[in-house]
Parts: structure tokens; C-alpha cells; sequence
């Protein structure tokens, strides 16, 4: 009979890809596994998952708001709810181990999953441990973060420091430089910026390129411009007044392989997989932190790379002043993006997905 698997989590990029980057390992080590993600109804994952051609179920599962909302009334029945259907998922799967990796679905499926005697393995990105985590983390069987010292979240006894596990196709980014050129028509003798606001866009990030990308143009740069879903029409109409091939927008890219590929220089937030990304894909960085991500983990992941002078650190309050000026000095620096690339490589983790993947499988009985 074959070994199944149950990984849940999402609710953004962040974790839906290192939870498909731990299902892919599965397969390639153990070819006739059986994989079945549980995320949350109305999240990213029921869309991308799919896309990774992996089956997955939705709980009816919502996060509490910070500020108050009558949304937070209805909490207590939704969890009931997931909690209830997470127990008819596992009953009818029969998984011999769960994995979660955050977000709003992992909470219930892993809960029920440890009371149910099937062992569980949690996935930490972020070098501040999430409250589902944490909350977790007294029944799980192991634990695998990507950052040292998480002793101050987690019983030290079930840590394991593997770094996040990124997508493969990341860890070879220089040969596909000239696929990446023709990929967004940009010419090979131009320095290329790559400008990336995570899976749901980021607003300062997106507001001073947009006051900015013509300056960047004029100084015989070349500009690729993720957006996300919300920005996407403004950057379109900026682009557009600039009558030029040297920048290209998109509301979201997937080719993201070919992305960092013709990247000179990147502009980024502090999201634990764009991190590792960028790590392994060994590129010149400027990190933006979201400053209102929980406890500020963004910050955290940032300062982890900018202590190591593997990383150039702008404040999400200095973006509109800062980041045009810092990156024009940056793309016009090789000397100064060689000391980032030799520095920012050396913190690259590239077997994290299979040493996870290991793990998840040393759990089955």
C-alpha cells in the first residue's frame, strides 16, 4: 500500500510554495506516494496547488482581524466547522503523517491529526515563529525551520534547521539567462531591475516605482515589474505613457525561474521564501520589509541577511525618498553587487525541500 501524505496550509505565496516544493521532494524520492494538500476556501492555494498538479480540499477557515470586526463573530462557527471537516478529510484519507507549513488551514487539520495518534511535522519559514505554530508546536513530532535560534518558540529536542525549500528550478538561474532575455524581450547589454511585492503586490513598493520607473528608463536601465492583482491597471497605464520596451509589467509572474534569470539587481519584501529565493538564485538585493506583518517578521528575515552585509535594507516608510535613488546607485555598482552576490550565496540552503521531505518520511510508521 502506498505511503500517503496530508499538507496543509496558505493563505499566501509564502506558504504555498514551500509546501509544493516539499510535495515535489516527496515524489521524487518516494515515486508512488500519495499527496493530498488541505488549504482554505477563498485563499490562493485552492488555485495554485491545482496549478502544481496536486489535488486539494478546502476548509471553510478564517483568521481572526486585529482590529475589531464583526467578521471576528463568526470565527468561533468557521473553526468548529474546519475542525470538523479536517476530522472527515484525515478519516477519509487515512494519511500516515500531516505536514503544515502555516496559514489559516494548518491549525485545524494539524490539530486534529496529533489527536488523532498520526505524527506531525510543522514547517516554520520565518525567523519569528507564527501563532499557528506555536500553538502547534507542543503536539507536532518534528519541526524544520530555516532559521537558527527558534529554541524560543519551539522545544529544541524536535528542531531541525533546514532552511525553506524553494522551487528546483531556482538553483540553476545563470543558464537560462539568454531563455529569460528573449522570455520578456529585454536586450542582453542593459542591466535589468526585477521589482517583486510577494503574491498579493505591495503598496509602497508599487507607489514609488511608479513615481520613479521613468528615471530608471532614462538611465539606459531595463525594469521588470511584478504588481499583484491591485496594482496592475495604474502600473499598466504608467508603463504605457513611457513608450519604451525596457519595462514590462505583470500582475504576477510564474515563470519566476526566468525572472530572476534576467535579473541584474532585485527589489524585494522580506517574506521567508522570497528570501531563500533570493539566496539561491544568488542576486544583488535591496529587502523592503512589510512593517506590519505579525510581529514584525519580515523586519527579522531582512536583518538576518543585512547583519551579514548579504542584502541592502530600506524601510517601508522611506520606500517613496529611498528606494528609486538606492536602486540607480545599486545597478550602477558592480562592484558593490558582486560583494552582495558572494555574501547572500553563502546563506543558500538548496536541499531544504529533500531534507524536509526526508523527514516526513522517517515519521511513517
Amino acid at each position: 500500500m502506498s505511503k500517503r501524505v496530508i499538507i496543509s496550509g496558505g493563505g499566501t505565496g509564502g506558504h504555498i510554495y514551500p509546501a509544493i516544493a516539499i510535495a515535489n521532494a516527496l515524489k521524487e524520492i518516494e515515486p508512488g506516494i500519495e499527496i493530498l494538500f488541505v488549504g482554505a476556501l477563498g485563499k490562493m492555494e485552492m488555485e495554485k496547488v491545482p496549478r502544481a498538479g496536486y489535488k486539494i480540499i478546502g476548509l471553510p477557515i478564517v483568521g481572526i482581524k486585529r482590529e475589531i470586526s464583526l467578521d471576528n463573530l463568526a470565527f468561533p462557527v468557521k473553526l468548529t466547522s474546519s475542525l470538523w471537516k479536517a476530522r472527515s478529510v484525515i478519516k477519509d484519507f487515512k494519511p500516515d503523517v500531516a505536514v503544515g507549513v502555516g496559514g489559516f488551514a494548518s491549525g485545524p487539520l494539524l490539530m486534529i491529526a496529533s489527536l488523532l495518534g498520526i505524527p506531525t511535522l510543522i514547517q516554520e519559514q520565518n525567523s519569528y515563529a507564527g501563532i499557528t505554530n506555536k500553538l502547534l508546536a507542543k503536539r507536532a513530532s518534528k519541526i524544520c525551520v530555516a532559521y537558527p535560534g527558534m529554541e524560543a518558540f519551539f522545544p529544541k529536542e524536535k528542531i531541525r534547521v533546514y532552511g525553506n525549500p524553494v522551487r528546483s528550478d531556482i538553483v540553476d538561474v545563470t543558464s537560462k539567462r539568454k531563455e529569460a532575455l528573449a522570455y520578456f524581450g529585454f536586450q542582453d547589454d542593459r542591466k535589468t531591475l526585477f521589482v517583486m511585492g510577494g503574491s498579493l503586490g505591495a503598496k509602497s513598493i508599487n507607489e514609488s516605482l511608479n513615481a520613479g520607473i521613468g528615471d530608471l528608463v532614462k538611465a539606459g536601465y531595463q525594469v521588470l515589474w511584478q504588481t499583484g492583482k491591485g496594482f496592475i491597471r495604474t502600473a499598466q497605464e504608467t508603463v504605457s505613457t513611457l513608450k519604451s520596451d525596457a519595462a514590462k509589467v505583470f500582475e504576477f509572474i510564474y515563470e519566476m525561474d526566468l525572472a530572476y534569470a534576467v535579473a541584474d539587481v532585485v527589489v524585494s519584501r522580506a517574506g521567508a521564501l522570497s528570501v531563500s529565493e533570493l539566496c539561491l538564485a544568488v542576486k544583488p538585493t535591496i529587502l523592503i520589509p512589510f512593517p506590519f506583518a505579525s510581529e514584525d517578521h519580515q523586519t527579522k528575515n531582512a536583518m538576518n541577511l543585512v547583519e551579514q552585509d548579504a542584502a541592502v535594507f530600506i524601510k517601508d516608510s522611506s520606500a517613496a525618498e529611498e528606494l528609486i535613488p538606492g536602486a540607480l546607485t545599486l545597478l550602477g555598482d558592480e562592484k558593490r553587487q558582486n560583494e552582495l552576490k558572494t555574501n547572500i550565496k553563502k546563506l543558500a540552503k538548496p536541499t531544504a525541500a529533500y531534507d524536509i521531505a526526508a523527514e516526513v518520511l522517517k515519521l511513517i510508521k
